[in-house]
């Protein structure tokens, strides 16, 4: 039996769900309801969501810890991504909680990340509780939400306490909860109520050796590396002394600067923390997430942090093309890339970087497209320029024959839209593993299908429903690999020599396809401007002035009418592009260019393989 004291005046809960049902919300109304504010604060919505990256995408990509504080309990609240691609945030912070809010969109239930994050709470053991969020939405079917939800824990729950999870119904917006859809609730007073009920108080055992897992890093200016984690035994304070077990042995003593906690959406500096308590400490130099922080007379270290493998890779380069250095704001030779993945890694830990074939090149892995897409965006915006390659997918040699990941595909999308769907997926080789209709006239469509044929279907879901389809992924397993059905995209429109556009030279390009740039855009030879209608690449120069002679034309002569050309999304570039070319990402914008920029030597090329073969 466990004598290990427990912290009653602390409870630590974190917030799990699929993307886009409610979590950020949530925590927006249960910080404004707890007074943490005053009153003339005006501090908006999705308080959390700090990064402009996720204002933008409407999701959480990097987990936050804030609190509140209820009948005189302090409740440490962990915000978590709900996008798979980010599942490696989740699984490194759960371990900083005793409990969870497991979050269910009424209208949509359980989803593929409901499931993997739901496994990943019970594995730890935490205690649950079942939030059926956005009851208020016009199809909402909360009874089903729950059902659904409890199909899940009977099929991941480790024992039967996990089972006994209590249900609340929530309207995150409003900022009500209730135990009974009968009663409308008016307040987020019951579910409060619930997290002192279900979630249990953490082990406090403050009179032991230190001991303390890193769960994240952050960075200060003044400050120096922030190690983030929860005390597991022992207390921590300002000048201390502690030792840091990595994967390599135990470094020397080292003292600790500060520590801090977290107090609604400040960290404030204390004298001392103690077992229970989630803290941010500061003075450690060569700290790592899963590295403990132990007692020099004492250094246990406690198991590290296990994050699932990346399903993608992609080459990062340095910029080679004709206006490389003219956009970037900092150094981005391949020691300056280098050094900034280097740094990712400290705290990505899903993330791996592995040399290229030549000394510019960089092999980085990822969870997923829009988990490499969101790297490559906010090393854009930092001011480096480089060159991407297409994604493509990691496979395994398992018993002397390769496999390669696949994942559950689930698209929800309106019944006039299901023609276009299948049609798509069935091209890539998805199989169709079920089809459900629910009142509101929509339709779930679950696919299984290797992670290759998925790559860039995400767009053009978005594009097939106008925008209304929702498609999430989870991994489920690594089979052999199979061959797929070929896909073929029509060739490209290159331009053939460098400029500036103009609408007259812009012509010929909508008239052989669908034009990718406007007028008054810097080109070079090589860079893609469009899309052909037919197969095989054309080289058109879009710079080509008007000849100016001494007839007079007609003023319809003069007018030229373009059609608006096509914008192309960081995450579009990368599944449009083929393996003969790459995306030019600079600060100023984003270019999609052939690897070989002249047209001849892209011939001569061609006719050496066709000659090998």
């Amino acid at each position: 039996m466990n004598t290990t004291p427990r912290r009653e005046d602390l409870r630590n809960v974190a917030i799990i769900a699929h993307v886009d049902h409610g979590k950020t919300t949530l925590v927006d109304a249960l910080l404004k309801q707890s007074r943490v504010f005053a009153a003339h604060e005006h501090v908006g919505n999705r308080i959390l969501d700090s990064n402009d990256l996720e204002r933008e995408k409407g999701i959480t990509i990097l987990a936050k810890t804030t609190s509140v504080r209820y009948r005189g309990v302090k409740l440490n609240i962990i915000d978590t991504p709900g996008h798979t691609d980010f599942g490696g945030e989740v699984e490194r912070v759960l371990g900083m909680a005793d409990g969870c809010l497991l979050l269910v969109d009424a209208a949509e239930g359980p989803m593929p990340q409901t499931r993997v994050v739901l496994r990943q709470a019970m594995a730890l053991g935490l205690r649950l509780i079942i939030v059926v969020n956005k009851i208020d939405r016009t199809h909402a079917r909360p009874a089903h939400a729950v059902e659904a939800t409890h199909d899940l824990l009977l099929e991941l729950a480790q024992d039967a306490d996990q089972l006994d999870a209590p249900v609340l119904y929530t309207n995150a917006k409003e900022g009500t909860s209730t135990p009974d859809l009968k009663v409308p609730g008016t307040t987020l007073v019951p579910l409060l109520d619930a997290i002192l009920t279900r979630v249990p108080p953490p082990l406090g055992d403050r009179d032991g050796a230190l001991q303390m897992v890193v769960s994240n890093l952050d960075h200060d200016t003044h400050m120096g590396r922030i190690a983030i984690g929860r005390i597991a035994r022992g207390r921590l304070a300002p000048g201390q002394i502690a030792v840091v077990c990595h994967e390599g042995g135990i470094s020397l003593p080292q003292r600790i600067t500060s520590v801090l906690t977290v107090e609604a959406l400040h960290r404030l500096p204390t004298q001392e923390a103690s077992a229970g308590d989630i803290v941010y400490v500061t003075g450690l130099a060569q700290v790592a997430i899963g590295d403990t922080i132990a007692d020099p007379d004492n250094p246990e270290a406690l198991p590290r942090i296990d994050v699932g493998e990346p399903t993608l890779q992609m080459q990062f380069s340095v910029n080679q093309s004709p206006f490389a250095g003219r956009e970037s704001t900092r150094s981005s030779t391949s020691r300056q890339l280098r050094a900034r993945l280097d740094r990712e890694l400290q705290t990505n830990v899903a993330l791996r970087v592995a040399g290229g074939p030549t000394a510019d090149i960089f092999i980085v892995s990822g969870r997923g497209e829009l988990h490499l897409a969101i790297l490559i965006e906010t090393m854009r915006r930092e001011g480096y320029e480089f060159e991407v390659s297409r994604p493509a997918v990691i496979t395994r040699e398992i018993d002397g024959h390769r496999h390669e990941p696949v994942e559950e595909c689930i698209i929800d999308c309106s019944t006039d839209t299901v023609g276009a769907i299948t049609d798509a997926l069935g091209s890539r080789g998805a199989q169709l593993q079920a089809m459900d209709n629910d009142v509101a006239g929509r339709v779930r469509l679950t696919y299984h299908a290797p992670t290759r044929a998925l790559i860039g279907m995400r767009s053009q879901v978005l594009t097939l429903t106008r925008g209304t389809g929702v498609m999430a992924t989870r991994l489920i397993a690594w089979e052999r690999w199979r061959q797929l059905p070929p896909t073929t995209r029509n060739g490209v429109l290159t331009a053939s020599q460098g400029g500036t556009s103009v609408a007259y030279g812009l012509l010929p390009v909508q008239e052989r396809g669908q034009p990718f740039i406007g007028p008054g855009v810097a080109l070079y030879e090589g860079m893609i401007i469009g899309l052909n209608r037919r197969s095989g690449d054309i080289h058109l120069n879009a710079c080509k002035q008007k000849q100016k002679t001494n007839i007079r034309s007609s003023t319809e002569d003069m007018t030229i009418k373009l059609v608006p050309p096509r914008t192309m999304s960081l995450e579009e570039c990368l599944d449009f592009i083929e393996d003969d070319e790459l995306v030019e990402v600079t600060p100023a914008g984003i270019r999609m260019r052939k690897r070989v920029l002249s047209a001849d030597e892209r011939m001569k090329t061609r006719k050496r393989e066709a000659a090998n073969v």
